[in-house]
């Protein structure tokens, strides 16, 4: 049997089985997530990596070159700033179970940071597929 292509980056093709591969590992860990989703997400990982080449980056691995990379792109653009970690208190104390602030300061940091991270991620990789060509050939 032919393996068909459900997705071209640029010159870079996915096909059928290397999706239902990604999916069928994927399910194991969240098992309410979509083939779309995997394929967006495999999408994804293309351009980072092909980023990645450009600016000379380098890894032991592929998921390595990935963090490497946020960490040097998105990671320098992130600014938690205090108010918003009071805010974030305020508006969760009762979650904290009587916690001081300082005593979860960082926890919600980290939360805050992750956070901003994945939404300037978002933008970032809107921004890398304007300037690829990304067709997908399949229906959800």
């Amino acid at each position: 049997m032919m393996d068909c292509v459900v997705a071209f980056v640029d010159d870079t093709a996915i096909t059928l089985s290397e999706l239902e591969e990604t999916f069928t590992k994927t399910q194991k860990v969240s098992a309410d997530i979509s083939k779309a989703e995997i394929l967006n997400t495999m999408i994804n990982r293309i351009l980072i990596l092909r980023e990645t080449k450009r600016i000379g980056l380098e890894a032991p691995s592929e998921d390595e070159l990935v963090k490497e990379y946020i960490d040097l792109k998105i990671r320098p653009l992130i600014r938690i700033r205090e108010k918003d970690l009071s805010d974030f208190y305020k508006e969760h104390v009762k979650d904290f179970q009587g916690k001081e602030f300082e005593a979860v300061r960082e926890e919600i940091e980290n939360f805050l940071t992750e956070k901003e991270l994945n939404r300037q991620l978002k933008i970032h990789l809107e921004e890398l597929r304007k300037r690829a060509y990304v067709k997908i050939l399949i229906k959800d």
